[in-house]
């Protein structure tokens, strides 16, 4: 049972009070998901009902956030950026009236070596996080993409739903959100596993995006190469960032 903090004080508040009290303190990372109901409600002695409001008044605070389906997960401290200069996939989607959805196909932790050490100005035995992700909108896939992110500026991007959180979330959670960019644009042949994923043919040409994002402080964020249909997608450049 938990401490009460107040005699006088509803048994939901106080339960408020303790799930904020495990976010502040890290114990429930930003982007992860907290213990379901069922869990929280055997925990503290409670019943499922007290839970569920003490859920609610964090969520209407946005603190947290509830996904059906997956369950409930803290949203963290956010900061703002311009979506007009600073555009990620959603928002470019969301711009063309489409619905975006994202489905990780591989994520894991891999030490640099000298090709990613390069990239990122890291050392070549440092960590980083590898994502492979393809981007759809309205359920067609538009782009593969690959990002190369140092460890140390997202500790627990393992444990974050990139389902239900995008990059540039965990980004923000941990004080390291984007502010510029170095990018190129090419066209090339696509690999078959790629051409597969994509759903065109393999002997289609693809538009290649590779970025290089930039912190504050000058810190490189990512490295991220992205191939994109070419007949579903375009670019436009706008304050040299995307």
């Amino acid at each position: 049972m938990m401490s009460r903090v107040d005699e006088n004080s509803p048994i939901y508040l106080q339960l408020r009070e303790v799930v904020r009290e495990r976010i502040d303190t890290g114990e429930y990372a930003p982007g992860c998901h907290i213990p379901s109901e069922n869990a929280l409600a055997k925990t503290y002695g409670v019943n499922r009902l007290t839970v569920r409001s003490a859920l609610d008044a964090l969520v209407e605070e946005g603190i947290l956030k509830r996904v059906q389906g997956k369950g409930v997960f803290i949203v963290g401290k956010r900061i703002e950026r311009d979506l007009d200069t600073l555009t990620g996939f959603h928002k470019a989607i969301e711009g063309g009236k489409a619905k975006p959805s994202v489905k990780i196909l591989e994520r894991a932790r891999r030490k640099a070596g000298s090709v990613y050490a390069r990239r990122l100005a890291i050392n070549p035995d440092d960590d980083i996080f590898f994502v492979k992700r393809l981007n759809l909108a309205n359920g067609m896939p538009i782009s593969v993409e690959q990002t190369y992110i140092p460890s140390e500026l997202i500790p627990n991007l393992l444990d974050i739903d990139l389902e239900v959180f995008s990059l540039y979330d965990a980004y923000g959670f941990y004080g390291s959100a984007p502010v510029r960019a170095w990018q190129t644009l090419d066209i090339v042949p696509l690999e078959p596993s790629v051409a597969r994923m994509l759903d065109v043919d393999v002997s289609t040409d693809a538009l290649l995006f590779t970025c290089q994002s930039f912190r504050e402080d000058g810190r490189i964020v990512e490295f991220m190469r992205s191939y994109n249909r070419s007949d579903a997608c375009f670019f436009t450049i706008k304050n040299g960032v995307r």
